[in-house]
Formats: structure tokens, C-alpha cells, sequence
């Protein structure tokens, strides 16, 4: 995304996008192959918390980036990396040292945040439809992004575990519960919180999480 964004092949707030979504997915199914040793968490988390750290440095101005700044950006302006992106990562750190391959919690509040946050601005932008009544930067379509893509992702991650046995089957058993929590984080996505959705998402899905899991 950085070497397509940087040659202006792919702009810059798809290509944002498109890394906010495929991620997450691939770095939570490489943690198939960890052994299952104690500190395997913490060496897992070690790369989100490698890569959030990058991020941090490149929107202080520390670290000269512009592949990534052209990729992860709106507009082309370092700082918002400290936002989004920054976020993003703390994120993934904190999901993977918690929850891990213990519960199904955090990678489905994960997969929300990559799937439904990042499919709602695609879709949001892509197709043409009323605006939210109670958030007027939001529509219809981005809001159906959002339930779409966390929902899709979190069951085709939730599949994958079940099917390797880390998680008991059947996996029909998940699908109540993330169809749940997409909703709920579709609600929360589309109230009036700039730069936060990360965050408040994902906070939305761990505690519904305990109830339904």
C-alpha cells in the first residue's frame, strides 16, 4: 500500500483503508503459529507494538516516512497518523496481550474494528445514500459498510480458529454473538466521535463480549 500510495497508483484514503482492514485479519491468523508457551503473547504483540511505535515516530516528525505518510493520511499531513492509525495499534497491542487465543473477545473486536471501520468508509464514500439523522458525516450506506465488514470478518476469523480447535465447534454457535456485537458496533461507528471510532468500538465490543461469549 505504501509503494502503490506513494507512485499515486491508489489514493491515499482507500489505500488507509484498505490497510486498516487486511491487517488485522492476516496478523491475528499468524497467531496459529505460535507454540503454545506463556510468553507467546508477548512475542506476538511485539509487532503491532513495533509498528505503533514507527507510527508514533513518523507523526512526530522523528522518523522521515512519506510512503506512510501518503498511506495511512486523509491529506497528506504526518499528525493525523496520531490519531487513527496510532490508535489502531495501541489497539492491536492491548487485544493480543489481554485476550490472546484464550477467548474469542479480542479478535472479535478486532476484526470489528478492521472489517466494519474500514468497509464503512468505502462504502460510506462508494454509494449514495441518506445521511444518519443523528450524525450528518455518517450515511446509511457506511453504517451497512460497517455491520458488513465487522461481521464478515470476525466470523470468517472466529471459522478459522474453530476449525483448527482452539475454539470448541460447532461454529454456528459464534454467530449470534458477532452478529450482536457488529450491530452494536455499528451504532457506536456512527455517533458524532471523531478519530476515536478505534477505540470506541472496540470498547463496545469487549464489553458486550463478556455477555454474549
Amino acid at each position: 500500500m505504501d509503494f502503490a500510495a506513494q507512485r499515486g497508483w491508489i489514493e491515499s484514503r482507500l489505500s488507509r483503508k484498505l490497510i486498516h482492514i487486511g491487517t488485522g485479519p492476516i496478523f491475528v491468523l499468524c497467531w496459529l503459529m505460535f507454540p503454545e508457551i506463556w510468553y507467546a503473547r508477548w512475542l506476538a504483540a511485539l509487532v503491532p507494538l513495533l509498528i505503533t511505535a514507527q507510527f508514533a515516530l513518523v507523526g512526530l516528525g522523528v522518523m522521515k516516512d512519506e510512503a506512510s505518510v501518503k498511506a495511512m493520511s486523509r491529506t497528506g499531513d504526518r499528525r493525523e497518523i496520531l490519531r487513527g492509525p496510532l490508535f489502531y495499534g495501541i489497539v492491536f497491542v492491548v487485544m493480543t496481550l489481554v485476550y490472546w487465543k484464550d477467548s474469542p473477545i479480542g479478535m472479535t473486536a478486532l476484526m470489528l474494528m478492521c472489517g466494519g471501520d474500514g468497509l464503512a468508509e468505502i462504502m460510506g464514500r462508494g454509494l449514495k445514500s441518506p445521511k444518519l439523522p443523528w450524525n450528518k458525516d455518517k450515511s446509511w450506506a457506511g453504517s451497512l459498510g460497517m455491520f458488513i465488514g465487522g461481521w464478515a470478518l470476525a466470523a470468517f476469523i472466529l471459522g478459522m480458529f474453530v476449525l483448527a480447535g482452539v475454539f470448541p465447534a460447532p461454529f454456528t454457535g459464534t454467530l449470534i454473538p458477532i452478529t450482536l456485537i457488529a450491530l452494536a458496533g455499528t451504532l457506536v461507528e456512527s455517533l458524532p466521535l471523531k478519530d476515536v471510532d478505534n477505540i470506541t468500538v472496540t470498547l463496545a465490543a469487549v464489553a458486550l463480549g463478556y455477555w454474549l461469549f
